[in-house]
């Protein structure tokens, strides 16, 4: 028994590292989002053509490719990154891309009444981005949002790749040490299922309050 709590132990760590690398990559992901998604809708040509090839690139080519290439490529030229550097890197990219997508069709989605109310108001395009449409388009981006989280939690496990010791590098550490498969990795899976409930949960409880205030907001 004392022998499994050690080795629980080392799952625990696991499971810190896969918490960091989640949100500092959603982090990530958010930013390249916004940066990106509102890129797709901007007049000018040179912005939507860096901002589409961002989103074509990172959702065409392997989330695996993206990981090898920040941790073993970029060295190469002079940019050397750790495990945790690289795998929040890859992620974030990677999902940012994703979630571009949702910023674009959301902020798409707000009816044409409230970008004229905005003129109407003699509000300026920025200033009516940021104080109407943005507000209400976000409550539509946060379950698509949730759900990148999620994506973004399980696709952790691919930095054990590179000797990054999260929840599935340990669960092999465990496996190797003791010939048991089925404890670590039924281990594992419960604590994966765990954290996806945290985001849905934090989620929706987000997604309620903003609802309550978007109210005085509308135009």
């Amino acid at each position: 028994m004392t022998q499994w709590s050690g080795y629980f132990g080392l799952i625990l760590q696991g499971a810190l590292v896969t918490i960091e690398l989640t949100l500092m990559g959603s982090v990530l992901a958010l930013i390249m989002a916004f940066l990106a998604g509102m890129g797709r809708l901007s007049r000018f040509l040179i912005v939507r053509a860096i901002a589409t090839a961002y989103i074509e690139f990172f959702r065409g080519t392997s989330i695996f490719v993206q990981l090898f290439f920040a941790y073993f490529v970029l060295p190469l030229v002079g940019l050397e990154l750790t495990p945790l550097q690289a795998g929040v890197l890859a992620l974030g990219l990677n999902v940012g891309a994703y979630a571009a997508e949702v910023v674009r069709g959301a902020v798409q989605s707000i009816g044409r009444e409230q970008h004229e109310a905005c003129i109407a108001l003699n509000l300026g395009r920025w200033q009516g981005m940021r104080h109407v449409i943005l507000p209400q388009a976000f409550l539509v981006m946060l379950p698509t949002f949730g759900n990148n989280a999620i994506e973004l939690l399980k696709a952790t496990s691919v930095v054990s790749l590179i000797s990054l010791a999260d929840l599935t590098f340990q669960a092999q550490v465990v496996r190797a040490q003791t010939g048991n498969t089925m404890v670590p990795f039924t281990t594992i899976l419960v604590i994966y299922f765990i954290l996806a409930l945290l985001i849905s949960w934090g989620v929706r409880s987000l997604e309620r309050r903003l609802a309550r205030g978007l109210d005085g907001v509308r135009v």
